[in-house]
């Protein structure tokens, strides 16, 4: 393809296709742990660091990360000390990330020209660093997830008994806001604070709801991820459309088609089974039987 060609446009779909999987399969963990709108929050205090980077003559990209990093780590004591609200902790910093960031802009006019870029991201603009930090992320997450897979998979759907079992929760929970912090900082040249939860959404979102387990919505979510990113990239360069917006996009509409084709697909197969108990009470265990494949402690 004649994109291809282009470095630019290389190393575009390197970056995307390396957030693409990292994003979906936190999104997974996210949203089964009630906690989507994290990615927003620590989207916004990135935000802050990549201008008090700017204002302190510093690499934007490294403060942005370091953070985010940071952020994360807050967020879990904040949530700590609102049990019952945990809720609140996403809020306080988002606030807290939010009103720096446009604070330490307005002191420095050469952040605040290129706030849209910020803001809405600019994957074929990802230069060496950016695409080096990307890969330490990437490496970083494999090793948590490979090491921390069972315990994790037991504090996403039930906290309490992980903590029963003798699991190290907080430490754990500790690491994986860390991760996620590190995760929204390396997408954010790619889809922007605004759009960066959409990445990691989206396809968690089509994922958890066509899947039958839990693994196969892990797989299905990296692949949503990388055919929404690979279109919007393709799309974005045909079109001269911005990247971002064209990636989100592109995961929104694979969102509303396979939601619906999972709809169409229920109601046929309601109808078929109409007046046959046995079809139905397969059906019902398909639809709600999620976790079954719980690993053994």
């Amino acid at each position: 393809m004649e994109m291809l060609h282009y470095d630019f446009m290389q190393r575009a779909f390197y970056a995307g296709g390396i957030i693409a999987l990292l994003a979906s399969v936190l999104g997974v963990y996210l949203m089964l742990r009630r906690q989507a709108l994290m990615a927003d929050m620590l989207s916004h205090v990135s935000l802050a660091g990549v201008a008090a980077g700017a204002y302190l003559k510093l690499n934007p990209t490294l403060s942005g990360f370091a953070v985010a990093v940071l952020g994360a780590i807050i967020v879990e004591y904040v949530r700590r000390s609102y049990k019952t609200y945990s809720e609140i902790s996403v809020a306080i910093i988002m606030v807290g990330g939010l009103s720096t960031a446009v604070i330490l802009m307005s002191l420095n006019q050469s952040v605040n020209k290129s706030f849209t870029s910020y803001l809405f991201g600019s994957v074929v603009a990802v230069n060496a660093t950016e695409l080096k930090l990307m890969f330490f992320v990437a490496a970083v997450a494999a090793v948590f997830f490979i090491l921390f897979r069972r315990p994790l998979y037991q504090i996403t759907f039930d906290e309490e008994t992980a903590k029963t079992n003798g699991l190290p929760v907080n430490w754990i929970s500790f690491g994986f806001s860390i991760l996620t912090g590190m995760v929204v900082a390396a997408a954010m040249p790619i889809v922007g604070v605004l759009l960066v939860s959409s990445l990691i959404v989206l396809p968690a979102a089509l994922a958890i709801r066509i899947a039958p387990s839990f693994t196969t919505a892990i797989f299905l979510a990296m692949g949503i991820g990388l055919i929404g990113v690979f279109t919007g990239l393709t799309a974005s360069y045909e079109f001269s459309t911005p990247p971002g917006g064209t990636i989100a996009f592109a995961l929104l509409l694979l969102l509303i088609l396979g939601t619906g084709i999972k709809r169409l697909v229920l109601k046929l197969a309601k109808l078929k089974s109409a007046g046959n108990p046995e079809d139905q009470a397969r059906i019902h265990e398909q639809v709600t039987n999620f976790t079954k494949d719980v690993p053994e402690q």
